[in-house]
């Protein structure tokens, strides 16, 4: 148990924890004073990743070092202070709204299609968690107004640098795939490139902001 009986941190495998959290808000922020701590306090220095998901922050060591011995606790007590002295970086990103469902999300929402754009741009966003596939961020911090749900049938194909929303997240689609998120736009960035260090351009932590161009 870490501080709260709805926190746990559970053994997984040999080389790693995974911490089990209420909910994605306690994620980001035990994620967010994980990092800081890395930069810092020495008994970090054994961790080599960490993955957070809706739920969950998975923290793997390297191969001589105990998960068990990592002070979880304590930088979950330390959360809001460590998470205050970091200082997170932001990446933005340009966007032609044009996309093919931006008329429906204006439908469903009750709004013009100029205020769902407005309300789009007007939100600071954060990296939650990556997943679904490689440099596929999903974004925090979406208007409440823009709420919809997914399409009841996926398409099959999404273009790359589709601007979508889906329920309470934001997200770029990296490459083309499938999808079943609602297309607002489409913006020309390399979300994930191999040469690059680190490949993900939106990593854990990162703050987005998008401009109508």
């Amino acid at each position: 148990m870490v501080g709260r009986d709805d926190v746990r941190v559970v053994p997984y495998g040999d080389d790693a924890v995974l911490v089990e959290l209420p909910g994605l808000a306690e994620v980001r922020a035990l994620d967010d004073a994980v990092r800081a701590a890395r930069a810092s306090d020495p008994d970090a220095a054994s961790i080599v990743d960490q993955v957070p998901a809706a739920r969950t922050l998975l923290l793997r060591v390297r191969d001589e070092a105990d998960p068990g011995a990592l002070p979880v606790e304590r930088w979950w007590a330390s959360r809001s202070a460590r998470v205050a002295d970091a200082a997170p970086r932001e990446v933005v990103l340009a966007v032609d709204y044009d996309g093919p469902d931006l008329t429906d999300v204006a439908r469903l929402t009750g709004l013009t299609v100029d205020e769902v754009v407005a309300r789009h741009t007007g939100a600071q966003y954060t990296v939650a968690f990556g997943g679904f596939m490689a440099g596929f961020a999903y974004l925090v911090g979406l208007d409440p107004a823009l709420r919809v749900p997914r399409l009841d049938s996926p398409r099959e194909r999404v273009p790359a640098g589709s601007v979508a929303i889906a329920d309470e997240f934001s997200a770029v689609y990296p490459a083309a795939t499938p999808g079943g998120w609602r297309l607002l736009g489409r913006c020309d960035v390399t979300l994930f490139d191999v040469d690059r260090d680190p490949p993900a351009l939106l990593q854990p932590g990162t703050r987005v902001r998008f401009t109508a161009s």
